[in-house]
């Protein structure tokens, strides 16, 4: 922890690996990380046994498995966070390649769960969810175009970024999934404007967006249950939503202790999507803060770190990295306290699930790579290697 007390440690040539790979880490961001698994077995300790009752399956069988999927995630995070940025996009173009081709095979081959929307390949033993896979590879590859563009006879990769987000976002808007569709978006967003995109043209998107979602509540009955839902002023107390209001009100400042919330044996999704619902439950608003107070670390942190980074493409794919990260948590906290539409989007590295948790592990490892401390070298000589 030397950094956190003294400051980053220069880099020393000749040195191994690991030892150069721990001096470099942000180890704040890999500790919250770590505090946030953590608090994702506590609450899911809490929140699964009634699920798997329901089930007939041993009390502890999904903090088992998640405890699998989470050592793979750590596992998965500190490997990547181990490359080199330029190792870390070659991997992320052959992944790009594998999970667009399997959301485009999903219609075909996927299966809903009994849901409404068909997102997952069912493999028996567990279950695979493309788009959280997408997501992490759809960054660093949109990030990878926008910053060839800036070299001088350069591609017009901004364009073919976008065309590449328009392709996603509808595939994901047909499922249907629109909470993963406004997060790609809205991480191509963040990219596009730190590259530099003009006000006037953002404003457009975001009026074509106005359109899109107004197409979509005209003719997707499932988008259109979950906006008057959402509008509706009345919540009825027997949906997901109701049972998570009321279980943070009861919850108060400090919670209704240990094992004694009621939330988990009313919510079907009360170890995923409203795990936020648990936690102000059992452990109160004080646990709730704590948990807001780790994701906002992990996105500062990354952000103040990419402001020193001149590479434009470490800069942009991070940037869309960690906004893309702090809001998914926001979303799926901001459902919970209805101050979103229900998305069905899990809170990471806390909610249960194989395919959110190690895509998680693979996100944060990327954005600890492009984070880590590194000579910049002169400005000068920056631009001299354009030339």
């Amino acid at each position: 922890m030397t950094e956190m007390v003294h400051g980053t440690i220069p880099v020393q040539a000749g040195e191994p690996i690991l030892p150069r790979w721990w001096r470099t880490i942000d180890k704040w961001t890999m500790s919250c990380v770590l505090a946030l698994f953590g608090i994702g077995l506590l609450l899911g300790l809490a929140s699964s046994p009634p699920l798997a009752a329901r089930n007939g399956l041993e009390p502890f069988y999904y903090v088992t498995r998640q405890a699998v999927f989470g050592g793979a995630a750590i596992l998965v995070m500190m490997i990547t966070s181990m490359m080199s940025p330029l190792m870390v996009r070659r991997l992320a173009v052959l992944g790009f390649i594998a999970a667009f081709a399997a959301l485009a095979l999903l219609p075909a081959f996927g299966t809903d769960f009994g849901k409404g929307a068909v997102r997952w390949y069912s493999l028996g033993f567990a279950s695979f969810q493309p788009s959280e896979f997408l997501k992490p590879v759809f960054v660093v590859v949109a990030a990878w175009f926008m910053a060839a563009s800036f070299e001088l006879g350069g591609p017009p990769g901004k364009a073919y970024s976008f065309a590449i987000t328009v392709i996603i976002v509808t595939i994901l808007a047909l499922q249907p999934d629109f909470g993963q569709a406004a997060l790609v978006l809205f991480a191509w967003g963040v990219m596009y404007f730190v590259a530099g995109a003009p006000m006037l043209l953002l404003f457009g998107i975001a009026g074509l967006v106005i359109l899109a979602g107004s197409f979509a509540y005209s003719n997707s009955e499932h988008f259109a249950r979950r906006i008057d839902g959402f509008l509706n002023p009345e919540i009825d107390p027997t949906t997901q939503i109701g049972y998570a209001t009321n279980a943070i009100r009861e919850g108060g400042f400090f919670g209704v202790g240990v094992g004694e919330g009621q939330v988990k044996w009313s919510l079907p999704d009360a170890h995923t999507d409203f795990i936020i619902a648990v936690a102000a439950e059992e452990y109160g608003l004080i646990c709730v803060i704590a948990i807001i107070a780790l994701y906002t670390v992990i996105v500062f942190r990354s952000l103040l770190r990419l402001m020193k980074e001149r590479d434009p493409f470490i800069r942009l794919a991070g940037t869309g990295l960690a906004c893309a990260f702090g809001v998914q948590a926001m979303i799926n906290m901001g459902v919970a306290v209805r101050l979103l539409p229900a998305k069905g989007m899990t809170l990471p590295f806390v909610s249960y699930g194989g395919s959110s948790i190690i895509a998680g592990g693979v996100a944060v490892g990327m954005l600890l790579a492009f984070t880590r401390t590194r000579p910049q070298g002169q400005m000068g000589d920056l631009l001299a290697r354009r030339h």
